[in-house]
């Protein structure tokens, strides 16, 4: 296909959200059918795109010393756009069910919808200067949908979600313009593009900026101990943290660290250095503190927050590992950790849609009330416990299997880490599906009221995610070969 495609995949959602409040449909269904439409159309482009590649670069807009902001699909971008692409036609299903309740939907929906295209414009980037401007663009069409509900939760949490990202870019600023200076280019190369010279003349004062760009991205990635805002931003609609959680920001912060890491510092150059031993170890301790967070959170979307803090940092410690190994468990766990997530909170907006109930307490035998949701949720709860014949046993076993490889010794005790993140997992996972299905003694049914399974627009997404999370599980082979091809540089 035409370069020119990768921009109108771009601009289709962009331009087609921001049109929403204008167009002057007669009754909620021709909204519903023209976002949905705009969502589709774009799918279908990106992974026309991903099949049919364009063979050159496409610049937007070009600036001076050959800056430029361009775009290129390459095997990275492919893995994140084909993320991105597949989710956000389901979430965007799911959430006109979830919405109807909900006042200011058209706004709403603008919002919802540019942000697809501004996250395609981060896994299409070509360099890091386009990849950085797309990131700061997230930041601002995501702090809506934050906001939306205009409580004083929102209000704050909105805030703190605002000046968290945004002292984080300027961390990550950093790290662009040390790549100005001391890199071939910007662009991006798996194995970096540092100069010779810069790396030895350089190198303990690269590092350090390395650290600080990562910590940097990192807040989007909810790491430790800038992860305040995320838990917070569960005031959101459950499609926006849905979202936020398994593709659209979370993803995108650990997204633009692999660039970093891999295509921008060089893997090579940072094994083995003491920035290595820093970021690996903050990494470690943001999986343990996310799982024991969630384990005394009562409140069920916080609880699933924290354990997406956990989450994401297994990925970074794959990150982390500086191995093609590590970086395949990596883009392993991205994938698998997306369809378990999107999951699992797709089930928690049910509940809350469905009963208002938003405490885990408050779930006792919702499961005879609710059995379609509550089946799914154990399924994705078993998942994002590591059980074998799921997605997620998968990606954490591909990532043990890079630690063991790497002969680093703080990898191998990232490896018990894992293991005693998946207990904790199992237990403030398995404790709701316990409660949903086995109340305890003196339970009335009666106190449940009607409640009952949603319509088929939030129980379709919820059952492709269940059947995903089981045929990734039991027949992953294509799906992590194409991944270490991406991860070797073969694609």
């Amino acid at each position: 296909m035409k370069p020119i495609f990768m921009l109108a995949a771009i601009l289709l959602p962009i331009l087609g959200g921001a049109l929403i409040p204008l167009i002057p449909a007669k009754n909620r269904r021709c909204m519903m059918v023209y976002v949905e439409s705009v969502v589709l159309l774009t799918s279908v482009l990106v992974w026309c795109l991903l099949t049919h590649r364009p063979n050159a670069r496409f610049p937007i807009v070009n600036f001076v010393n050959h800056l430029s902001l361009s775009l290129e699909i390459d095997g990275l971008g492919t893995v994140f756009g084909g993320l991105v692409a597949t989710l956000w036609p389901l979430a965007t299903l799911y959430a006109f069910e979830y919405m109807k309740k909900e006042r200011h939907e058209r706004i709403f929906f603008m919002f919802y919808t540019m942000t697809l295209g501004v996250t395609l414009g981060i896994a299409f980037a070509e360099d890091m200067l386009t990849m950085y401007f797309f990131y700061e663009l997230l930041t601002f069409v995501t702090f809506p949908l934050v906001l939306h509900t205009l409580t004083r939760e929102a209000i704050l949490a909105s805030r703190r979600y605002l000046y968290y990202s945004l002292g984080g870019a300027a961390f990550a600023f950093l790290g662009l313009v040390f790549l100005m200076v001391y890199g071939t280019s910007v662009d991006f190369y798996l194995g970096g593009v540092l100069t010779a010279r810069a790396m030895e003349t350089h190198t303990n004062t690269l590092l350090l900026i390395y650290v600080i760009a990562f910590f940097g991205f990192g807040v989007k990635a909810a790491l430790c101990p800038f992860n305040a805002w995320l838990p917070q931003a569960g005031v959101a609609p459950t499609p926006v943290t849905a979202l936020l959680h398994a593709v659209a920001v979370v993803k995108a912060g650990a997204f633009a660290i692999i660039r970093l890491t891999y295509y921008s510092f060089g893997a090579d150059f940072l094994r083995g250095t003491w920035a290595q031993t820093v970021v690996m170890s903050v990494v470690l301790f943001t999986i343990l503190y996310g799982c024991s967070r969630a384990l005394k959170e009562t409140h069920f979307k916080r609880r699933l927050a924290y354990s997406t803090i956990s989450n994401l940092s297994y990925i970074l410690f794959g990150v982390t590992l500086m191995s093609p190994l590590g970086l395949t468990g990596a883009l392993t766990h991205m994938v698998c950790h997306a369809v378990m997530k999107i999951c699992s909170f797709f089930c928690a907006g049910a509940v809350i849609c469905q009963t208002e109930r938003q405490y885990v307490h408050e779930l006792d035998g919702l499961g005879r009330k609710m059995p379609a949701v509550f089946t799914i949720f154990t399924l994705s709860g078993m998942a994002l416990m590591g059980v074998p014949g799921l997605c997620g046993f998968i990606s954490k076993w591909n990532l043990a299997q890079a630690a063991a490889a790497s002969e680093n010794p703080l990898a191998y005790a990232g490896i018990a880490v894992l293991l005693i993140s998946a207990l904790l997992t199992a237990i403030y996972m398995m404790s709701i599906s316990v409660r949903a299905f086995f109340p305890g003694a003196g339970f009335n049914e009666a106190a449940l009221g009607e409640a009952r399974d949603p319509g088929w627009m939030m129980l379709l997404p919820l059952g492709l995610f269940a059947a995903a999370i089981i045929v990734l599980g039991l027949h992953s082979a294509p799906l992590v070969g194409f991944l270490s091809d991406v991860a070797h540089g073969l694609i």
